[in-house]
């Protein structure tokens, strides 16, 4: 089957399934590399309409948080876990501590938090069955809701990439376009306001651009329009794929940073933005904040400054990114991809006698 042969091709530890009919619940783990830690990733709930969809999802970004706390300098592989429903309609405790139960099987393998459609209230849940979720709320000793570092990761990211477009980090008066406003692009969009920059923002869901309520500078398109609006950055910060064949020719950006996992449909759009001059900041550079941000919670007290300290080291490691593209004349997905791989080789090399 297809996604067994990827598993092959891309290195796969793992792939775990689990069913409880008597809760409605049907969930997917996939474990990507455990060479320098657990694996950790968040768990998305989603309506995927057909299991290979789910499967082959899970596994991209399993992977891809290997990559990303390769390249965030964090001890820990790469795992990521999804339970198919809807989170407006489907979510219930007994779903949640069904799947802590999955989570716990795995005997700490796999260390979940909060993703696309979950939040604290759900990782609680979760704890009831098993010790290996973070994330929980703060006032039980939890580093709560990572969306907030997220924001602020991929902030610095930007502040990078402007550098590298237009000689100056600062944001001010620049034009961003945020599609999508979830929590992490609410928290972006507050240090952007900060920043003095305007915003254009869309979302499918109304109740999300009720985010937007006295920011200043900020306006509001239909979510198709996005790719068309005049900016000088794009900040993909809705679900995947959204950067393709047929919108990357839309786009009136110089820069691209968002907090959206796998933004590129495939490798080769990476290349059609270089042959555009755009500056694109690798979607696993620029949201690492949200795990750097659980990493300090993992068997210690939850340090915030610590956390904050490490997330602002995003703007660095960003500019590695660009310096190793602009000197090997690849693109800054290949460099990016290129900085986690030497991490773990030089570890796998270390533990060789």
């Amino acid at each position: 089957m297809e996604f067994i042969e990827y598993m092959q091709a891309s290195g796969h530890e793992e792939l775990a399934v689990w069913t409880d009919p008597a809760n409605g619940v049907k969930a997917f783990i996939a474990i990507h590399d455990r060479t320098l830690g657990p694996s950790l990733g968040g768990t998305r709930i989603w309506p995927h309409p057909t299991d290979e969809d789910a499967i082959m999802d899970v596994l991209r970004l399993s992977r891809a948080m290997t990559y990303k706390s390769a390249a965030a300098g964090l001890n820990l592989g790469g795992g990521k876990g999804l339970i198919v429903a809807d989170p407006r309609t489907d979510k219930t405790e007994a779903m949640f501590r069904s799947y802590g139960r999955f989570v716990e099987s795995l005997g700490g393998r796999y260390v979940t938090t909060e993703d696309v459609g979950a939040n604290t209230q759900n990782m609680v849940w979760i704890a009831e069955e098993t010790q290996h979720v973070v994330g929980l709320p703060e006032e039980l000793g939890g580093s709560g809701n990572p969306a907030g570092m997220t924001g602020f990761g991929v902030f610095q990211a930007m502040r990078a990439c402007a550098e590298a477009a237009w000689g100056s980090d600062s944001l001010e008066g620049r034009r961003v376009a945020i599609q999508g406003f979830g929590n992490a692009a609410s928290s972006l969009a507050a240090h952007l306001v900060e920043a003095g920059a305007e915003l254009i923002v869309t979302d499918i869901h109304d109740d999300a651009l009720q985010r937007t309520a006295g920011l200043p500078r900020t306006s509001l398109v239909a979510a198709d329009a996005i790719y068309d609006a005049e900016c000088d950055v794009f900040a993909p910060c809705a679900l995947g794929g959204t950067l393709n064949e047929a919108t990357l020719p839309r786009l009136r950006c110089r820069v691209i940073c968002g907090a959206a996992n796998n933004q590129l449909a495939t490798p080769e759009d990476a290349e059609r933005l270089v042959e555009r001059g755009i500056v694109y900041a690798p979607d696993f550079i620029a949201n690492a904040g949200g795990v750097t941000n659980v990493y300090f919670e993992l068997g210690q007290p939850y340090d915030r400054e610590g956390a904050r300290a490490h997330t602002a080291t995003i703007y660095d490691t960003m500019q590695r990114v660009l310096a190793i593209a602009d000197a090997e004349g690849i693109t800054t997905a290949e460099a990016a991809n290129r900085l986690a791989e030497e991490r773990l080789t030089a570890v796998r090399a270390a533990r060789v006698g």
